[in-house]
């Protein structure tokens, strides 16, 4: 499928997502708002994708939204579109992430920061609040005092802060973060990709559950995963000292 406000490049079992609206530093209109969902719609069905990486064009990652409250609430929810990608996914966090950007990248599973990056919810100082699903992320990451408190005062910090208390995973020089992340990208893409989805439902969905559920939902998948295909290969692989070749099946 073609697209406008993004781009998206695969390689190497990696998907490559680029928000491209660089001279509105990668605001999200409704055109955006559609190739987004229709592009993480497109990864979930493509079982040769392994993991997903995305970034902004130019020197933001993404500093908001132009879309009405109703229509965030409805069909235009990116975050939640991001969400719903069942492999792993790694913002790579190149400038400002504020509002809607933020809850982007709250939505996905590794977070890699420049040095120039920002983090900010503007939304309570406009009379709205977050809407899909800041609220709820950002506590779940940073624990409810910070969270709540971040959101509250729609005070913006820095990569550095942003690390301290856990918003970011890694803050990477300018130069080095696009590499960095391909990197990681390729570490992550070379384990098997069954494992890898069940890996992130297992830790997702436990954190909705009791100890006992989760460790049953671990156990459900763990014997799940020795009925694939994958699993034969990657023992064979080990006892015969060489890369297994996984094939999602």
């Amino acid at each position: 499928m073609p697209y406008a406000a993004l781009t998206y490049t695969k390689k190497e079992h990696i998907a490559y997502l680029t928000l491209n609206r660089p001279k509105a530093n990668n605001i999200i209109n409704q055109q955006l708002a559609q190739e987004l969902v229709d592009a993480c719609s497109e990864i979930n069905q493509d079982n040769e994708i392994y993991v997903v990486v995305i970034t902004g064009a130019g020197g933001a990652f993404c500093c908001g939204s132009k879309l009405e409250p109703h229509q965030l609430s409805s069909q235009y929810r990116v975050a939640a579109a991001m969400a719903s990608i069942d492999c792993p996914v790694i913002a790579v966090i190149n400038g400002e992430a504020l509002g809607e950007g933020l809850e982007l990248a709250l939505s996905c599973d590794i977070r890699l920061a420049s040095p120039k990056a920002q983090f900010g919810f503007p939304q309570i100082a406009m009379g709205h609040i977050p809407s899909d699903g800041g609220t709820q992320r950002l506590p779940r990451i940073v624990g409810k005092g910070k969270a709540i408190e971040l959101i509250l005062t729609t005070e913006t910090i820095n990569a550095d802060e942003a690390l301290a208390i856990g918003l970011v995973n890694k803050v990477v020089s300018n130069n080095n973060l696009a590499s960095e992340a391909e990197a990681l990208a390729k570490t992550i893409a070379n384990k098997g990709p069954i494992a890898l989805k069940f890996i992130k439902e297992a830790v997702n969905k436990g954190l909705d559950l009791t100890l006992n559920q989760g460790l049953r939902l671990e156990a459900d998948l763990y014997f799940l995963l020795h009925t694939t295909a994958d699993r034969t290969e990657g023992i064979t692989a080990f006892l015969q000292k060489k890369s297994p070749q996984f094939k999602g099946q």
